[in-house]
């Protein structure tokens, strides 16, 4: 065999061989591979990152809306309750003092803003980062399109779990968009499976998943969005 084709040969084999894929499932149990995007689900993950993302992820879920009553704003008499002096018992002012029932807090909270920010570029190395991280531990699959106008019976659609290994796992579905369809009139009756837009999802979703399953045109709309980047 000449040089040339034998180089060729070699670099297609090593263009096979470097391909990322994994399992693309049908309603009737037919699997077959399918090809992911390297810019998706091949990139550096960088745990600092992803643990800055889940950090502002949960402040900015915080709705800071704890409120206490000072001694100043708390109902009741101002009067000094007993003598100052006299009496055998501790001083004492009026009865909104924080030392009785039904008195002030001393350092109690106040409504307050705990939003934290992060730069897109960080937000989006976090997405991806997240992506492959569930790639390279086995947790990214793909089911047809077909999967929409299914049966909207849950004992069919766990049935197919079971069948395929999946029913124990804690499963995200990402959908097109969230919109009532046969997929999700089956699934949601289904303890350990979640439904999620492609325009919802975010990297703290992601890791919060055992099996992170895309509908194929999801699938698609993300790697135009993020492909070619």
């Amino acid at each position: 065999m000449p040089r040339k084709k034998t180089v060729e040969k070699n670099k297609e084999e090593k263009k096979e061989k470097n391909k990322l894929t994994t399992i693309k499932f049908y309603p009737d149990g037919k699997k077959e591979e399918v090809v992911l995007e390297k810019n998706l689900f091949d990139v550096a993950v960088n745990p600092k990152t992803l643990a800055l993302y889940i950090r502002v992820y949960f402040a900015n879920k915080r709705q800071g809306t704890a409120s206490t009553k000072t001694r100043g704003e708390v109902s009741g008499s101002t009067r000094k309750i007993y003598r100052q002096k006299g009496t055998g018992r501790a001083r004492h002012g009026d009865i909104k003092a924080p030392i009785f029932v039904g008195g002030g807090v001393v350092f109690g909270p106040k409504p307050r803003n705990y939003s934290l920010k992060i730069n897109k570029k960080q937000k989006r190395q976090a997405f991806l980062g997240a992506l492959t991280y569930q790639f390279k531990n086995k947790g990214v699959l793909v089911f047809d399109d077909s999967f929409l106008t299914i049966k909207p019976k849950t004992n069919e659609l766990f049935d197919f779990f079971v069948k395929n290994n999946l029913a124990s796992e804690k499963k995200l579905i990402v959908l097109p968009k969230m919109e009532k369809n046969n997929l999700v009139l089956a699934g949601r009756n289904i303890s350990n499976l979640k439904f999620i837009s492609l325009e919802s999802l975010n990297a703290y979703q992601i890791l919060n998943t055992k099996k992170l399953i895309f509908l194929e045109e999801a699938l698609k709309s993300l790697t135009k969005k993020y492909g070619n980047q």
